[in-house]
């Protein structure tokens, strides 16, 4: 017989005495009490409480099937009716069927109104006898449910941007689109956004941290679509990659159900794993029962992996591409010869510029475009800065005299690589090579996620993006930790007449450096910035100025400072990648170090590559030479060929 623990036998009790004070609906409590408890003994019998579609909607790790040892990844009591139910699945169970009886309320917090997704799937497995139903009122959720109305939807990639810890990898994000056929814009569409409840006055730093240890609340947050474009194409120009969903119309109702039901409550975050992304993916599966998209995220969920994880589940139905304001202006300039772009510039300054000679020299189409690109220089200038009167006044003459010219089409491009073809996120390799007249062998693994020599295909050129990358040698004496990166993020990003971005780099870890012929292990953060241009197609040359921090015991000082110069060249051959780079830096003590690096990536296929490394150092008391041959595999999460 099965047997009651007291949780049941209080669960019980509480339901009888609801019914007992608030309970006309029934013709006696004893029949309430006892239709309840069959409801309740049927979904024993079924052991629905174990069934994938009730986990997924309680967002359940399984701990231990056979034990029943469940945890919800929910971190708020709001979310369950049990007691226990954050780690009682069975309890949670029989209590959120007990609360749809419930006839003590009748408003927006009756659990008929709070909690549809469940009550849906419950209905379908029990069928409920819906006239013994207590009357719920729920307002709240009807307004919402019309106002978000939607019957498909789109997953949203905001593609990388450096200079925000929070999307250095990019982003995920929903669109819920209106009906097939609806005359409204998408951009009157609602973005669904699972994203950290961050404090104003936490620096990057602190950010990153907080990040990484789950010091914040997650919550999922719905918001017009247009002012996310306005967020991430325009403020911080980022492409967007728009991928649309073959969900069914009742797969997109099902969610909005659920997402309803994660209004405003709390979860857990983590920068790595229970993220933005890890966050969408479990509610397609809410959505679409039966499809495992977070199963390969136990360790990580970075978002252009979810992109690949809807990919291979065979969600998407096409891609589309939205360059950001500046892309879209770059592409104009680069279709300008020398004479149109130096136009540009002076329009930008003085209107005056469209009666000179060389203006109206220029073809009535090429006129057109030249006033184009100043107005929308001028207006890229304007973004994410306070109104300023003066550009304001220019932008709108701009505007007044392109109206003079007929309306053309606006200019079409090949939209780039899309991110999910890339190469994937983490990286082993194995190496042979010889360093100070040792030969070694050498086993790397790379957490994440792009080199500036690695394959470009579907990356922003002269990006760099790495976490947890160590490398392992062994010679004929020992093996040993050589290198040990934590993060090491390298911007390059070319300046021109119109764009005057900064480059920077910043890595810190350990990492070896020799003392006569002994090389110590030692700690450091290293970082700088500076410029970097393109001097001829697919080439960047750059040079910064850096400042390291180092703990090295064959120093004068635990904590010794240097200054130092980085500077390099950088060139795509389509197939493979050179970069050639000189850096030193120079401490007390007439203590110093300089380093001259060849690397050559050859790439054989998307995730295979073979690179090569040359390297002459000079140190106070040493030089030396090293070389080294890798063989690179790029993988998912794990290793498949």
């Amino acid at each position: 017989m099965q047997s009651v623990s007291f949780k049941n036998l209080r669960n019980t009790f509480m339901l009888i005495l609801v019914l007992c004070f608030s309970s006309p609906g029934f013709s006696s409590t004893g029949d309430a009490v006892n239709y309840v408890n069959s409801l309740q003994q049927q979904a024993i019998d079924q052991q629905l409480w174990q069934e994938q579609e009730w986990l997924n909607l309680l967002h359940y790790d399984v701990i231990n099937r056979a034990d029943h040892a469940y945890l919800s990844q929910v971190d708020d009591d709001r979310f369950f009716n049990a007691i226990d139910g954050k780690t009682n699945s069975k309890a949670e169970l029989l209590q959120t069927i007990a609360s749809f009886f419930n006839t003590g309320v009748s408003d927006d917090s009756h659990t008929l109104c709070r909690f549809v997704a469940r009550f849906d799937w419950l209905n379908k497995k029990l069928s409920f006898d819906n006239s013994r139903l207590p009357s719920a009122h729920c307002e709240e959720r009807d307004e919402w449910r019309k106002l978000v109305d939607a019957d498909h939807v789109t997953m949203i990639f905001p593609a990388y941007h450096l200079n925000s810890p929070s999307s250095m990898f990019g982003h995920t994000l929903l669109r819920m689109d209106k009906k097939f056929g609806d005359t409204e814009s998408e951009w009157l569409s609602f973005a669904i956004n699972f994203g950290a409840e961050t404090n104003a006055d936490d620096n990057s730093l602190f950010y990153a941290f907080k990040g990484l240890a789950g010091g914040y609340p997650g919550v999922f947050i719905v918001t017009p679509y247009f002012k996310k474009i306005q967020e991430y194409n325009r403020i911080e120009n980022r492409d967007i990659w728009e991928y649309p969903l073959n969900l069914t119309p009742e797969e997109t109702h099902r969610m909005l159900q659920h997402l309803w039901e994660l209004k405003e409550m709390n979860f857990d975050y983590f920068f790595f794993d229970e993220n933005c992304s890890y966050r969408l993916l479990e509610l397609l599966e809410v959505a679409r029962p039966g499809i495992e998209l977070t199963d390969d995220f136990a360790l990580t969920a970075i978002p252009v992996d979810t992109v690949r994880a809807i990919e291979r589940a065979n969600l998407t139905k096409s891609i589309n591409y939205r360059p950001s304001q500046a892309t879209a202006l770059q592409h104009l300039l680069d279709d300008m010869s020398a004479t149109e772009q130096a136009l540009v510039r002076a329009l930008a300054e003085d209107i005056n510029t469209v009666e000179s000679v060389d203006f109206k020299s220029q073809p009535d189409t090429q006129q057109h475009q030249v006033i184009d690109a100043a107005y929308k220089y001028i207006r890229y200038q304007q973004t994410g800065v306070a109104r300023d009167p003066d550009l304001a006044k220019r932008s709108y003459q701009l505007l007044t005299q392109l109206n003079t010219y007929p309306a053309t089409k606006s200019s079409v491009y090949t939209a780039p690589a899309s991110p999910e073809t890339s190469h994937n996120s983490r990286r082993v390799s194995v190496s042979a090579g010889e360093r100070l007249d040792k030969a070694y062998a050498e086993l790397s693994y790379k957490f994440s996620f792009h080199d500036l020599e690695d394959n470009e295909y579907g990356f922003l050129r002269g990006a760099q993006i790495n976490m947890g990358h160590i490398q392992i040698r062994a010679d004929r004496d020992n093996a040993k930790l050589h290198r040990f990166d934590l993060i090491d993020i390298f911007s390059l990003t070319p300046r021109t007449d119109f764009f005057t971005p900064l480059s920077w780099r910043i890595y810190t870890g350990l990492e070896r450096q020799p003392t006569g012929y002994k090389d110590n292990l030692v700690a450091h953060v290293t970082g700088g910035a500076g410029v970097s241009y393109a001097l001829w197609e697919n080439s960047q040359v750059y040079a910064l100025g850096m400042l390291r921090l180092e703990h090295n015991n064959d120093m004068n000082n635990n904590i010794e400072p240097g200054v130092g110069l980085l500077t390099g060249l950088l060139h795509h051959f389509g197939s493979s990648t050179a970069h050639l780079e000189l850096s030193g830096e120079q401490f007390k003590d007439d203590v110093y170090r300089m380093r001259s690096i060849y690397k050559h990536n050859f790439v054989i296929s998307t995730n295979h590559s073979i690179k090569f490394t040359a390297k002459r150092e000079w140190h106070s008391s040493i030089r030396f030479s090293e070389l080294n041959l890798s063989k690179l595999y790029y993988f998912y999460s794990t290793f498949k060929i």
